[in-house]
């Protein structure tokens, strides 16, 4: 019987595991396919993360260091697939791949989400090397330089109107001739004179070298291309939230969930099952930084203990 299942091996996944096993739990398995990092282990250097400032550094190097740290205090890692969670009277029931199960007095899943790739030629040549999805992540290496944001959306515009701050200009992609975010929203950034919204358009290529994206190249409706010389390239299509761990067998979800499929917690990163928590980019309103979701592991672990504690 595990005291704690931790599904998801990320920033949450290892900082809850850390805070689990140093708080004194004995049984805390963290459930992670490959190596644990999460998406991070993607980025080619890091800059925001309070501490951490030294740019010959990797998101792998970044990550490493959390590994060896979890694992130093009893964090065990198993590499299998969870397929499924369930609670079945006092404990959960952690199904895996092959049809092995294991018990668990509580479970906090962190499987976190994926950024929507919109398809265009060259996107994942050139992803972490000019095109990316998280304007606070990368938008200060293009600090006084002119990027292209593609997105109709809330989050597009949100982030076109962020780096608009950092960037020289800001040239928004919509494919159609209206934009779908909040009016407030759109009419902030219509606002803003280094924001070129361009509608009716695509992003057909990223064009680029060895070194990176050097440019874009734009499709409009009539047909015409243009091309754009810029370095940066923002993605904000959506995303895939990672939730097929908390549906049971009939494809339904065992915990409240809102309309665009993220879990509702509160902000003990309480689910509404009694025992299960949610941490990390899998939550409702979640930043999508690893300070945040680290934060996040931290509270669902430190709730995790309370909870056995009160069981006892």
């Amino acid at each position: 019987m595990l005291d704690c299942a931790i599904i998801g091996g990320g920033p949450a996944g290892l900082t809850a595991g850390l805070y689990a096993t140093r708080g004194g739990l004995q049984n805390v398995t963290m459930f992670e396919m490959g190596m644990p990092g999460g998406q991070i282990t993607q980025s080619s250097e890091i800059e925001n993360y309070p501490g951490f400032f030294e740019h010959d550094k990797t998101g792998m190097d970044f990550m490493d260091t959390w590994q060896k740290q979890c694992f130093h205090f009893g964090l065990k890692h198993e590499m299998k697939k969870v397929e499924r969670v369930a609670k079945k009277g006092e404990y959960f029931t952690i199904y895996l791949e092959g049809g092995e199960e294991v018990e668990a007095k509580t479970a906090i899943v962190c499987t976190g989400s994926t950024p929507k790739r919109a398809g265009f030629k060259g996107e994942d040549e050139f992803f972490g090397k000019g095109v990316s999805t998280c304007a606070t992540c990368d938008g200060f290496f293009y600090k006084n330089k002119p990027v292209t944001v593609l997105g109709g959306g809330d989050t597009a515009l949100e982030e076109a109107f962020y780096l608009s701050n950092i960037c020289s200009d800001v040239y928004v992609v919509h494919r159609r001739d209206e934009f779908r975010a909040a009016p407030p929203t759109l009419d902030r950034v219509m606002r803003k004179k280094n924001i070129h919204l361009i509608t009716n358009s695509v992003i057909e290529e990223a064009v680029g070298d060895a070194m990176g994206l050097t440019g874009v190249k734009i499709k409009n409706n009539d047909g015409t291309i243009t091309h754009m010389e810029n370095t940066g390239l923002f993605v904000f299509v959506g995303h895939n939230v990672n939730n097929n761990v908390l549906k049971d067998e009939k494809g339904e979800f065992i915990c409240k969930m809102n309309d665009w499929g993220q879990v509702i917690v509160d902000l003990s990163m309480k689910t509404s099952v009694s025992g299960l928590f949610a941490a990390g980019d899998m939550r409702i309103e979640a930043p999508k930084q690893v300070v945040s979701a680290a934060g996040d592991g931290s509270i669902a672990a430190l709730q995790v203990i309370s909870y056995i504690q009160e069981q006892q």
